[in-house]
């Protein structure tokens, strides 16, 4: 599913305009991303938790010359889905 189908069931779903639908999305997707620039973790009961998680510094290897080459320290963004959700993909 993309933006544009997520957008057109929202809309369904909802029962409100495909414009409504995109402007609770995009304001739903940058209200997170505040939140988790902050390092604040967002939680949605039911569904799952998302959160800022570090990953340090560590030596890899280049695949196609085989050279080892150092991957610099970086912020990753972490899902884990909610029980609820879990168990109604089953």
């Amino acid at each position: 599913m993309n933006k544009v189908q997520l957008v057109e069931a929202i809309a369904s779903e909802g029962n409100i305009s495909k414009a409504a639908a995109k402007c609770a999305l995009e304001a739903f997707v940058n209200s997170t991303t505040k939140a988790l620039k902050k390092g604040e973790k967002v939680a949605l009961i039911g569904f799952g938790t998302f959160a800022v998680n570090k990953r340090a510094a560590r030596k890899g290897r280049n695949p196609q010359t085989g050279k080892e080459m150092k991957i610099p320290a970086q912020k990753v963004v972490k899902f884990k889905a909610g029980a609820t959700l879990k168990g109604k993909v089953k």
